[in-house]
């Protein structure tokens, strides 16, 4: 029999983590989530583990900081010993880096304590682009990945564009592009693709955390040729798209999956 193959979610709650585990639970694939939600939000993952499950699926869901190095390596852990434990064998197909977590400052303010500060921008970097660099050595040094698997790291137009209060943010989505790339060509020898996937503007909960948010989704809305905005589970089709066997020699670059968005400034 075939290896069981098990995706790893990073922000697995809501948004585009939601949407792709759910469509790579779909697909075949056993799903572990990662997601940091309060008891108020806790249903949402909730949810998403029970549709998992009602395919046929396993889900191994932990409510727990993905940027924590404590943490992440209780979860892998874990992971390991249900692969491990399982009389087939198993492995990781697919690691989706989907966190959204950083801090939504300016950098200059006429009062210096409304400004970014060193350790906001920091903790911006590393939760939304070093640690997936973090998750990735720890899979491969633990032989969790195979020759195709797939590292998928969700970026954003804000990588190379200026949107008011999204500097942090848009230093990581830039920084994490940069790991993208670097990561394809050190795993590109163990036969391991690492894409980026860049969205059109997708009203999540994370875009709404975004100051002039309104703005955002009215721009995209007029200028999107497709007619409208993009969706998590266009994103989500995409991924599984990629997954394709036959799609292992594109590696090391950003797909925009936004419906013609970009293409139009």
């Amino acid at each position: 029999m075939a290896e069981a193959e098990w995706a790893i979610i990073l922000g697995a709650s809501s948004g585009f983590g939601a949407a792709t585990a759910r469509a790579l639970a779909r697909a075949g694939m056993h799903i572990v989530g990662v997601h940091l939600d309060t008891r108020a939000t806790l249903p949402n993952a909730e949810k998403v583990r029970a549709d998992i499950e009602s395919q046929g699926r396993r889900a191994l869901f932990f409510n727990a900081n993905a940027a924590d190095p404590g943490k992440r390596r209780e979860i892998l852990d874990r992971v390991q010993e249900v692969i491990s434990g399982d009389p087939d064998g198993g492995y990781v197909r697919v690691l989706l880096h989907s966190l959204a977590f950083g801090t939504l400052r300016p950098y200059i303010t006429a009062d210096p304590k409304e400004a970014l500060t060193k350790s906001q921008l920091e903790m911006t970097l590393d939760v939304m682009a070093n640690s997936l660099v973090y998750w990735v050595q720890d899979l491969f040094w633990r032989g969790l990945f195979r020759r195709g698997s797939k590292v998928f790291a969700m970026t954003s137009g804000g990588s190379a564009r200026v949107i008011p209060y999204y500097g942090a943010v848009s230093a990581a989505k830039a920084c994490l592009e940069s790991h993208i790339r670097q990561l394809a060509f050190e795993l590109a020898p163990a036969g391991v693709a690492v894409l980026g996937i860049r969205a059109g503007v997708t009203d999540t909960p994370a875009l709404r955390k975004i100051p002039g948010h309104e703005q955002l989704i009215e721009q995209a809305l007029r200028r999107n040729p497709s007619g409208r905005l993009t969706e998590p589970e266009d994103v989500a089709n995409a991924i599984v798209a990629l997954c394709h066997p036959g799609t292992y020699w594109i590696t090391g670059c950003v797909i925009n999956v936004d419906g013609g968005e970009d293409i139009v400034g």
